[in-house]
């Protein structure tokens, strides 16, 4: 969640998302057998997120930053597998390091980070494709004023969202232009829409995309995963507005959609025609945040296209779609 002057377009949001999710999965006593399939059909198939991958220029500097600042630890490092990479659509990443972190928690919900070639072109903010990982915190006022002293780069000081004052965040980005919204229930977390932390600094809860239609992106999130449609607001985000050089009052257009395990909610933002599509090296994962991975029951249940057959590198069957604004989702089945 970006600072508060867009606090009340977000929430009413995220609230809308909640509601629909949670409409979506309510069958009475009463209804009948048609109702009772029209509303499983209403099901997300996108059920929560598994992995945020970010392709860094220099991947000895992204495992201290993280684990010294964020607590998060790595669990796995290796080369990329060359069915992975070609799945990816990004054949040139095969053989790349990578390593795949944690918070310190414990919870399955991993940060990978995967070395490119330098793009000293790109930007972050200022592309389409996924722009922002959001991780729950415990408390974002202390953690502000410990990254203050590290090599993250402050966007947006602590504050809570206007008429919701107990939900505060705060936006730092990483040296490989990864964007960290850090966002907390200071309130009652019982019953709050937000996930708990666990620990000081969290799992991912949102994953942030932008594309040039925000139209477009909601008709096909919602058509292709059967995502409930919420409203679409409009809104200043001024981290996004001073990254792209805009008068900091300038609108832009924002909704969510929510997966079917609570908690776990996409973004979609709708930035303007002075964007594009994100530079990137020939055949290699674009810059900053490259991929979001999700869990699905099964690849086959969802009608789009994949960019391979689908792989078995997690020990499940894996896939890799192209959203409308160009942005990798890495499908992963579970049906635990």
């Amino acid at each position: 969640m970006a600072d508060d002057t867009s606090g009340v377009s977000r929430r009413a949001a995220l609230g809308s998302a909640g509601a629909a999710a949670t409409a979506a999965v309510v069958v009475s006593s009463s209804s009948s057998g048609a109702q009772e399939s029209a509303v499983t059909k209403a099901v997300p198939k996108l059920k929560r997120i598994k992995m945020a991958t970010i392709a860094v220029p220099d991947l000895d500097a992204i495992e201290p930053l993280y684990k010294d600042w964020l607590g998060y630890v790595v669990v796995e490092r290796g080369e990329v597998a060359e069915e992975l990479a070609n799945s990816w659509g990004a054949p040139k990443s095969a053989g790349r390091p990578f390593i795949m972190m944690q918070p310190e928690s414990g919870t399955n919900v991993y940060i990978r980070a995967v070395e490119i070639d330098p793009v000293p072109e790109y930007k972050a903010m200022t592309t389409w494709g996924w722009n922002a990982i959001e991780i729950i915190v415990d408390d974002p006022d202390a953690l502000y004023t410990k990254l203050l002293d590290s090599p993250f780069t402050l966007l947006g000081e602590p504050a809570g969202l206007k008429n919701y004052p107990s939900i505060r965040a705060t936006q730092f980005k990483g040296p490989a232009e990864d964007v960290l919204y850090l966002t907390a229930e200071t309130g009652d977390r019982t019953n709050s829409l937000l996930l708990r932390p666990g620990a000081f600094v969290g799992r991912i809860f949102i994953m942030v995309v932008a594309g040039p239609d925000i139209n477009a992106l909601q008709d096909w999130y919602a058509d292709t995963f059967d995502m409930a449609r919420g409203p679409i607001n409009n809104s200043p985000i001024d981290l996004i507005n001073e990254a792209q050089g805009l008068p900091l009052g300038s609108e832009r257009p924002l909704t969510i959609v929510s997966m079917s395990d609570h908690g776990n909610i996409l973004e979609l933002d709708g930035y303007g025609e002075h964007t594009g599509p994100r530079p990137h090296g020939e055949g290699q994962l674009p810059p900053g945040i490259a991929i979001t991975s999700m869990i699905v029951d099964s690849i086959d249940a969802i009608d789009a296209k994949t960019i391979t057959e689908p792989v078995t590198t997690y020990g499940s069957r894996s896939a890799t779609i192209v959203g409308p604004a160009g942005e990798l989702l890495e499908l992963i089945e579970d049906r635990t």
